[in-house]
């Protein structure tokens, strides 16, 4: 069970920001962001760079990535007028994956969703999709009835758009197929990039390898969820949507005999809290579905330090924040931030708790 501080109105976790500050491009290079960094003993926050990073890590500490790939996941087609099958007006597919039920089906968000009913077709130059039935949550089932799952995922590779997330206010380039993804993408599976680890190049983790510090590879396929605001008042309300994960052993091992576990985003912390042994400071290497919550009144076994994004209000990565550094120290890290003028969301700069 997951012990949460009852009484927290989701309102809690809003905070103004222009929207002038949320970037839309990332940074020419990769290392060159901002890094606001919190010390939770003393309170305190001091402005930094990324590349400064090494001297705030050292020996014995493990640094822990997800090395989950962003599948080009958005298909751009035309709907089929039924009566005459030729194309019609816009439509597009997000594919979130496979379904659990098998046999071909496949789970999408689907635009525009008043006009994509059940039986409608979507043609995406020449191969097809068809709506099925919708699901919960605005998902529908769709299935691509001239292709099989790995035919599903070369359509996937030669006509899919990066998914940004929709407050980037552009379609993507060819530049986003390589930026939107972390260098440790390895493995198929996200919606969205686990964006603190867009930071790090290889430099950087050379670096850190050099000054003692040890780097652990997890998995964690971001899903829908990260996506889905808190609508509900209570804070303890929130369902969270359930994400693929794996520890391996031989990342196990290497926080099990860390001096001090920091995590490369809150995807990690998930995934590491969720496979936390009953020995604090350990996880057990684990592969399965997690549906944590982490907000205030969470009590962290496995994780001592946090690099993460700025993120949006009221959502369940800030709630996230917020339990691991406290709501008030957070906030108020966050305003400094917004007079400071650091650029907030995916492609933005960072912040490092400690």
């Amino acid at each position: 069970m997951v012990s949460l501080e009852w009484g927290v109105r989701a309102a809690d976790f809003d905070y103004a920001l222009p929207e002038e500050l949320i970037a839309q491009r990332p940074l020419p290079e990769r290392s060159a962001s901002r890094m606001l960094v919190i010390d939770r003993r003393s309170e305190t926050w001091t402005d930094a760079r990324f590349l400064d990073l090494p001297g705030r890590l050292g020996r014995g500490d493990c640094v822990v990535v997800n090395d989950s790939r962003v599948l080009a996941a958005r298909l751009v087609g035309q709907r089929v007028a039924p009566a005459t099958g030729l194309p019609g007006g816009r439509a597009e597919l997000l594919v979130l994956g496979p379904d659990a039920g098998g046999s071909g089906r496949w789970r999408a968000l689907v635009r525009p969703g008043r006009r994509l009913a059940e039986g409608t077709a979507i043609d995406f130059g020449g191969q097809r999709a068809l709506v099925l039935e919708r699901i919960g949550g605005g998902v529908r089932l769709v299935s691509f009835p001239e292709l099989d799952d790995s035919g599903v995922r070369d359509l996937l590779a030669r006509q899919g758009h990066v998914p940004l997330p929709p407050y980037i206010r552009r379609d993507d380039d060819t530049g986003d197929r390589e930026r939107y993804q972390t260098v440790f993408a390895a493995a198929d599976g996200s919606v969205a990039a686990p964006t603190a680890g867009l930071h790090f190049d290889e430099r950087m983790v050379q670096e850190l390898r050099r000054g003692g510090a040890r780097l652990a590879r997890i998995t964690l396929h971001v899903g829908l969820g990260t996506f889905r605001p808190v609508r509900a008042e209570w804070v303890e309300d929130h369902v969270m949507d359930a994400e693929s994960f794996e520890v391996p052993p031989d990342a196990a091992e290497a926080i099990g005999s860390a001096r001090r576990t920091v995590a490369v985003g809150t995807t990690v912390v998930r995934a590491l809290e969720s496979a936390a042994s009953s020995v604090d400071r350990a996880v057990l290497p684990l592969r399965g579905r997690t549906s944590l919550f982490i907000a205030p009144g969470h009590r962290f076994r496995a994780v001592q330090g946090l690099l993460t994004n700025f993120h949006l209000p009221r959502s369940t990565l800030l709630m996230l924040v917020a339990a691991f550094a406290g709501t008030e120290l957070v906030l108020e890290a966050y305003a400094h931030a917004v007079r400071e003028r650091y650029r907030f969301y995916s492609y933005g700069d960072c912040m490092l708790i400690l």
